[in-house]
């Protein structure tokens, strides 16, 4: 017969459930611990490296970071979409040898245009179109075209483990934001839906957009053109604009993002700054150093003299997708 005392404890115990996994697609390696050693540590009233809720901010680098960016971007692929529809009604919007190749799908042609090139395409798919708009066609495009070599949708390309970071992050109090290079209207098409971040805490590069009453009706139109890059410096820069603090964690996955984590590292108390290196290809997409996307050299270089965390996606998440 056993000791009351023994069956006592062994009641309790079952009585108190299991604390969940906050980090369940995160294997259990230094990655995880590092992590959460993190969030406890500020998140702790005792700690010395206490941070106040109102200071616990965490930006999110967007491609390569929360979704896949291979083989090019997304906003790329859509623009393209875009921009063939359009040219099939109306084929004198092809001036350029540039949009000729975007409307042959020739990713090759568009790409050996250089930044001038992007902004042809960008200007003739993304204006005259009110902002609601095109978010709506954003929205379906991203929720309905399939991925050409994963057969998933945009949309349901998302990364699991980092779904639970930002939902974690969130529970101990912190605010999420997605700082990006890409389009800010076309991320906030998608930001609720994907990650459960409201517009207005996504900061990306901007167009020019132009304010009309026509027959008494005020609208917004997107023009076309970028008047504000959020990538590499500019990270920072559109931190402030937009966020108006310096963060205390910071996560991307190129160089693109170095300023950011630099910077967010650099403040005062406890920060934390991580880079996801993409080294699966047999799940997703394995790069680094070199490629026209997502090159990561100086972040793997330096970072860990920083004390940033190198995310090893192979060896770190026993899962990648959000949709399977």
């Amino acid at each position: 017969m056993k000791p009351i005392f023994a069956v006592i404890l062994a009641a309790a115990s079952a009585a108190v459930p299991a604390i969940a996994d906050p980090l369940p697609s995160w294997n259990d390696t230094g990655a995880k611990a590092r992590i959460t050693e993190f969030v406890d540590s500020v998140t702790d009233p005792t700690s010395e490296v206490f941070v106040p809720v109102a200071e616990r901010i965490a930006v999110f680098d967007n491609d390569g970071t929360l979704w896949a960016e291979q083989p090019i971007y997304f906003q790329m692929l859509y623009a393209l979409d875009i921009l063939q529809q359009k040219a099939e009604e109306d084929p004198s919007i092809l001036t350029s040898d540039v949009l000729k190749a975007a409307a042959e799908n020739n990713l090759e042609g568009v790409m050996a245009g250089g930044h001038e090139g992007l902004l042809e395409v960008i200007n003739v798919s993304h204006a005259n179109i009110t902002p609601e708009a095109f978010k709506s066609s954003a929205h379906e495009w991203l929720t309905t075209e399939d991925h050409p070599t994963t057969g998933l949708t945009y949309a349901g390309m998302t990364y699991q483990p980092m779904l639970e970071l930002l939902s974690y992050l969130r529970d101990e109090g912190f605010a999420t934001y997605i700082v990006s290079g890409g389009g800010v209207d076309f991320i906030r098409a998608i930001a609720g839906d994907a990650y459960n971040i409201p517009s207005q805490q996504v900061v990306g590069s901007e167009g020019t957009t132009t304010y009309a009453v026509t027959d008494g009706v005020p609208a917004l139109t997107k023009e076309g053109g970028i008047t504000f890059i959020d990538d590499k410096e500019g990270k920072p820069v559109g931190i402030m604009r937009h966020i108006g603090k310096r963060p205390i964690f910071a996560a991307g996955n190129s160089d693109g993002d170095f300023a950011m984590l630099e910077w967010t590292t650099a403040g005062e108390g406890a920060r934390f700054g991580l880079l996801l290196h993409h080294t699966d290809a047999e799940r997703e997409f394995a790069y680094d150093r070199e490629g026209h996307i997502g090159v990561l050299n100086r972040g793997l270089d330096e970072g860990p003299d920083r004390g940033w965390l190198i995310v090893d996606m192979a060896e770190d998440w026993s899962r990648i997708w959000s949709s399977n």
